[in-house]
């Protein structure tokens, strides 16, 4: 998301995110982001080009007792397969309450929908739940990507989770790749 501000011009996600979340504005962006995407992924379908689409799922908006009846209602109402969808969770929402997480993260599932960890490294990282929740994909943080050709250490770290996402038999996307190296 991006927000076309009319004096500002284009203003990035790290300037108004925490502000949303903050406010709780971010369920409202949230449920637009799912909506349009959804859509957009529909259309896409539509017109014979499939393509799966990843959204950002805040915690907030990850707590909402509806949360999962929103993505199910969005899918329904679009008609689009919910394999083309895959929600990017934090680490965050998976720990707050993992019992609930849990329950969220199979009925997810159940639909048909991707799920994956976003900025996977950063936050509390447990392996607990990499076992137990229905996880599809990791996606390493980008700040280990873009120093691992400099930092012994964050090549390191790329490469451990990269073999322990392999043998858990989860996808792994390294975010922030720009340079060959």
């Amino acid at each position: 998301v991006r927000w076309n501000h009319p004096e500002q011009g284009l203003v990035m996600p790290g300037a108004f995110i925490g502000v949303a979340e903050d406010t709780g504005f971010i369920i409202h962006l949230g449920q637009w982001v799912l909506r349009e995407a959804v859509r957009q992924a529909a259309q896409w379908a539509g017109q014979g080009m499939p393509s799966q689409i990843a959204v950002n799922v805040s915690a907030l908006q990850f707590q909402q007792t509806h949360f999962v009846e929103d993505v199910a209602s969005a899918l329904q109402e679009q008609g689009l397969d919910p394999a083309l969808l895959e929600l990017e969770l934090t680490e965050s929402i998976l720990i707050q309450d993992a019992e609930e997480a849990l329950e969220k993260l199979k009925r997810l599932a159940d639909l048909g929908v991707a799920l994956s960890i976003d900025d996977f490294g950063t936050g509390y990282s447990s392996m607990a739940y990499l076992k137990r929740f229905p996880l599809h994909k990791l996606k390493i943080d980008r700040s280990f990507i873009m120093t691992l050709h400099e930092q012994e250490l964050d090549a390191a770290i790329v490469l451990a989770i990269i073999q322990m996402g392999h043998a858990l038999k989860l996808q792994v996307v390294a975010e922030g790749v720009e340079l060959p190296a």
